[in-house]
């Protein structure tokens, strides 16, 4: 058990950070917690669209060694900017947009090492949602080997959001799936277009794969299909990159 320097704990401790406009990523709140200052830190957390969780208390224990009086935040270490700036400033620099999505991917170094791969391959950026994604912090720098200070980071309220968004800016939805009848070796990356990978256990959401404009399969060797997610998109990026300078 240990206290990262990210977490901030305690009602007052958290309510201040909201007050002086401190970025905080996310907050984990008992779900039952009431009382003094609660109200407070809802209020201020929806102003600044900073995401509430509701967890159990066990799990709040087992983040922090102080008290916490059932309620725990995130310190931001990236900031994130709206999706629309992004896409419309990389039209405005006569660029392609090349976007990646999280879709539900949990794992603090799975999406550390994503990142990385992102970065190396050219992506312009990195897009989660507020529910079902990875809190930012200490480990997952670490995992990245640095890579998230050179990337841009997007948070919306929803994958339908995020859809709607890259829809009507003309940005094609690519996904793998074991499923698909075409290879990634077909897929043209040359088009402005968002990656969407998904956690290893479930996928992308359901939402996403019905608004998908191309799905593919990672070619293999022999009968094994099964491929780390991380690993994936280090795959699918590099092609992506290899793709576009030859352009």
């Amino acid at each position: 058990m240990r206290s990262p320097k990210s977490l901030i704990y305690g009602r007052n401790p958290v309510l201040e950070a909201l007050q002086n406009h401190k970025p905080l990523d996310r907050i984990l709140m008992h779900h039952t917690i009431s009382g003094e200052n609660v109200g407070d830190i809802i209020r201020l957390a929806k102003e600044s669209n900073t995401p509430i969780v509701r967890v159990p208390i066990e799990k709040l224990n087992t983040m922090v060694r102080g008290v916490h009086q059932g309620i725990v935040a995130y310190g931001a270490i990236v900031e994130y900017t709206p999706l629309q700036d992004v896409i419309s400033h990389i039209y405005d620099e006569g660029k392609t947009p090349f976007l990646l999505l999280l879709d539900g991917i949990t794992d603090v170094r799975n999406t550390g090492a994503i990142i990385r791969s992102a970065v190396c391959c050219g992506v312009d950026a990195i897009i989660f949602s507020e529910k079902n994604s990875a809190p930012i912090h200490e480990d997952m720098v670490k995992t990245s080997a640095g890579a998230m200070m050179q990337i841009t980071f997007c948070r919306e309220k929803s994958v339908s959001t995020i859809i709607n968004t890259l829809k009507m800016n003309g940005i094609k939805i690519f996904s793998s799936d074991l499923k698909a009848t075409h290879s990634l070796l077909d897929i043209d990356f040359n088009t402005p277009c968002c990656l969407v990978m998904g956690a290893e256990e479930k996928g992308i959401s359901k939402v996403t794969q019905e608004e998908c404009d191309q799905t593919f399969l990672i070619p293999m060797v022999g009968d094994f299909d099964s491929l780390n997610v991380s690993v994936a998109a280090g795959i699918i990026c590099f092609e992506a990159m290899k793709q576009r300078m030859k352009k």
